[in-house]
């Protein structure tokens, strides 16, 4: 049986390696994992090594090579079932919230930066980034409300969940404020088996990269580090 092989960057740090990662974990699906730090500045060369975009994720399937979070999506669709929501109602609206996610809430990502160590009060809320976190709150209790489940979609884990689970993360990390609904389902995915287990692998890791590091620390003021190893 040829088994997937996936490529992704630092937990710490990688959003964009934890949904493909999440997913599959959670659909069960099985992978073999090849964890690729970041290297100060550009980490470009290191990852053309197994990605035409030098970027993470990567997912090598076979003799095909899928280098996006959203390709890997779909590419893992057409092979296993469930990675949508059924209802053809829940699975438009959840297309089209991931596909938001995947390329919008810039002022989300660079002012809370995913680092799963780290505990952060923020210097400000700006409008910019205030109105990111409302239509994160907005899309969540959409969903929950609309499909009737513990998840986005429904009463399944679903691609649309992954790819918010970083910010989950960022919630987490940043205090960011949300309503009830949107609180307890940020609370639900970090308890995820694989969620957990995402999270104490990243606590045990030794990398640090200085540019993922400072950005944390311009955005407030750094309250606890729960990694529990020392930089390498």
């Amino acid at each position: 049986m040829r088994v997937y092989q996936l490529y992704i960057g630092n937990r710490n740090y990688s959003s964009w390696s934890l949904r493909p990662w999440v997913l599959m974990r959670e659909r069960e699906i099985p992978f073999e994992e090849h964890v690729v730090p970041f290297e100060p500045g550009s980490s470009w060369a290191k990852f053309r090594a197994f990605s035409p975009s030098g970027r993470v994720p990567c997912l090598v399937d076979g003799g095909t090579v899928v280098w996006d979070s959203l390709g890997i999506t779909e590419h893992l669709a057409e092979r296993h079932p469930g990675m949508w929501p059924r209802d053809a109602a829940a699975r438009t609206w959840a297309r089209c919230a991931a596909a938001e996610m995947h390329s919008g809430f810039a002022t989300l990502r660079n002012r809370c930066s995913m680092n799963v160590g780290l505990e952060v009060r923020l210097h400000e809320i700006e409008p910019a980034l205030q109105r990111d976190v409302e239509r994160v709150d907005e899309l969540w209790s959409e969903g929950l409300r609309r499909f009737g489940g513990s998840f986005l979609g429904g009463a399944d884990f679903t691609a649309v969940d992954a790819f918010f689970a970083p910010v989950a993360f960022r919630v987490a990390t940043y205090g960011l404020p949300l309503g009830e609904p949107a609180s307890a389902y940020a609370a639900r995915l970090l308890a995820l088996p694989s969620m957990l287990e995402w999270k104490r692998a990243a606590l045990l890791e030794p990398w640090r990269e200085v540019d993922h590091e400072a950005d944390a620390a311009a955005s407030g003021t750094i309250l606890a580090d729960h990694r529990t190893t020392a930089p390498a």
